[in-house]
C-alpha cells in the first residue's frame, strides 16, 4: 500500500485519530486530512464545559501537539471545504477547485445543528454551539459573569451550557417543549432528577412549552413562548438536536438513511469509500440492526476501527455506546441503546444527594445504565448489557450486591 493515497474528509477528533491509526499501523502512503474549520484536529466536549467556562486552555482541546501531522507526514489540510466526491475518477473536489484522488476515501464529516424555522430566528445574540468559533463568541458572553441568557433546548448540550452559564453567574432560563430534560431518551425519574439539579443550582426551567418567536431590534431580547409568556435575555443558545452531514455522500450516489450507510466494517454501499463517527449509520452486530451514535467516544474510536478496515483488516465495530456528561458537580456515565424499555431500576435514590446507577430494562435484560457520581462500575454496567439475559431486578436495586456478582445470577 506504500504508492497508495488515503483521503479523510473530516478534520475532528475522529479523522485525526484514524490518520493517527493509520500510521501506527505501519501505512506510507500518502494520508490527507482535510477540515473545513481553520483549526487543527480538536475535541468537541470542552466547549460546552471548562473551556467555554474559561478554566481550560485552548490547547488542551486539540487532539494532537502543533507538529503531530507534519511529524507523521500527515498532509492536514485546514479551511479547505470538500465541495464533492467523485466514487467514478476516485477523487475529492474542494471547493478551491484543487482535486484529490484517492484509493480509499473515509467521510467523517460529522453533524450540523439543527436551525430553529422561527421569526427573529436571524437576530443577533443567537448562538449556535458547535464548533471553537462558536464556543470563542459565548465564551465572550461568559466572561462578565453578568447577563441573561434564555437557553432552547434541555438535552445535553443545552443543559451543560446552562450549568456552565450558572458557574459563571448569569441569569439562565432554560426552555424546552418536554415536561422534562432528555424526558423521551431517559423516562420520568432520571428527568426529574436533573431538573432538580439544575433548579437546586439557580436555572428558571420552563419545561412543556415550545418557542414560538426571537424578538427584538438587531439583537434578541427576549423569547415569545407557545403560551404567550416572555423570556428576557441578553443572548440566547439553541441546542435543538442536529442533524448529519450527509449532502457529500448522497450527491456521490452512496446510500444514506439518518447518516451514511455502512456495514458493521465501517464500509458503505461505494467500493473503496468508509465512513465513521457521528455521519455514519453502522451495522451493529451486537444490537442485530443500524445505530448512529453523536457522543465522543464513538469518535475516539470507530475512526481507528475505520482506519484498520481501510488496511483490509476483518474488522467488527461493536463496541457499546458509552458518553458522559459533567454539569456542576454531577458527573456521569451512560452506556447502551435503551429502545422500548419497560422499566427503569434504581441503584440509590437521586433525590438523596448522593450517587445513584439507574438502568433500563426490557423484559428483565439491561438495555443500558448510567452511573451518577458513582465511579468504576461503568465496566460492569457494560458487562450487564452484553451478557444479554433476565437479571433479578431486586438484586440490580440492591447497593449490596456487588454488580459483577449478577452476571451469573439469574432472574428468579
Amino acid at each position: 500500500m506504500s504508492k497508495q493515497t488515503f483521503v479523510i474528509v473530516g478534520a475532528g477528533l475522529a479523522g485525526a485519530k484514524a490518520a493517527q491509526e493509520l500510521r501506527e499501523r505501519g501505512f506510507d502512503g500518502r494520508v490527507v486530512l482535510v477540515g473545513a474549520e481553520p483549526e487543527r484536529p480538536y475535541e468537541r466536549p470542552p466547549l460546552s464545559k471548562d473551556y467555554l467556562r474559561g478554566e481550560s486552555e485552548r490547547e488542551k482541546a486539540y487532539v494532537h501537539p502543533d507538529g503531530f501531522y507534519a511529524e507523521q507526514e500527515i498532509d492536514l489540510e485546514t479551511g479547505s471545504a470538500v465541495a464533492a466526491i467523485d466514487p467514478g475518477a476516485s477523487r475529492v473536489l474542494l471547493d478551491d477547485n484543487r482535486e484529490l484522488v484517492y484509493d480509499r476515501l473515509l467521510l467523517i464529516m460529522g453533524v450540523e445543528p439543527r436551525r430553529l424555522p422561527i421569526p427573529g430566528a436571524d437576530l443577533d445574540g443567537i448562538h449556535y454551539l458547535r464548533t471553537f468559533a462558536d464556543c470563542d463568541a459565548l465564551r465572550i458572553r461568559l466572561r462578565s459573569g453578568a447577563g441573561r441568557v434564555a437557553i432552547v433546548g434541555a438535552g445535553w448540550i443545552g443543559s451543560e451550557v446552562a450549568a456552565s452559564a450558572r458557574q459563571r453567574g448569569l441569569e439562565v432560563t432554560v426552555i424546552d417543549p418536554l415536561a422534562l430534560p432528555n424526558e423521551r431518551i431517559f423516562g420520568t425519574e432520571i428527568g426529574t432528577f436533573y431538573r432538580d439539579v439544575h433548579m437546586q443550582n439557580g436555572v428558571e426551567m420552563l419545561l412543556g412549552r415550545g418557542v414560538e418567536a426571537f424578538e427584538g431590534a438587531g439583537a434578541v431580547a427576549r423569547v415569545r413562548l407557545s403560551d404567550g409568556a416572555q423570556v428576557e435575555c441578553d443572548f440566547a443558545v439553541v441546542g435543538v438536536g442536529v442533524a448529519p452531514r450527509i449532502e457529500l455522500a448522497r450527491d456521490g450516489g452512496l446510500e444514506v438513511d439518518n447518516g451514511i450507510v455502512v456495514d458493521e466494517h465501517l464500509l458503505t454501499s461505494v467500493p473503496n469509500i468508509y465512513a465513521a463517527g457521528d455521519v455514519a449509520n453502522a451495522w451493529h452486530p451486537f444490537y442485530g440492526r443500524r445505530i448512529r451514535v453523536e457522543h465522543w467516544a464513538n469518535a475516539l474510536n470507530q475512526g481507528p476501527a475505520a482506519a484498520r478496515s481501510m488496511l483490509g483488516e476483518d474488522v467488527s465495530y461493536e463496541r457499546i455506546p458509552y458518553f458522559f456528561s459533567d454539569q456542576y458537580d454531577v458527573g456521569m456515565e451512560y452506556s447502551g441503546y435503551a429502545e422500548n424499555w419497560d422499566e427503569v431500576v434504581l441503584r440509590g435514590d437521586p433525590g438523596a444527594g448522593e450517587g445513584f446507577v439507574a438502568f433500563w430494562l426490557r423484559d428483565g435484560h439491561v438495555l443500558a445504565g448510567m452511573n451518577v457520581n458513582v465511579w468504576d462500575v461503568n465496566q460492569h454496567v457494560q458487562d450487564l448489557i452484553r451478557a444479554a439475559r433476565p437479571v433479578d431486578p431486586r438484586a440490580l436495586a440492591d447497593p449490596g450486591t456487588p454488580l459483577d456478582s449478577l452476571l451469573s445470577v439469574s432472574a428468579q
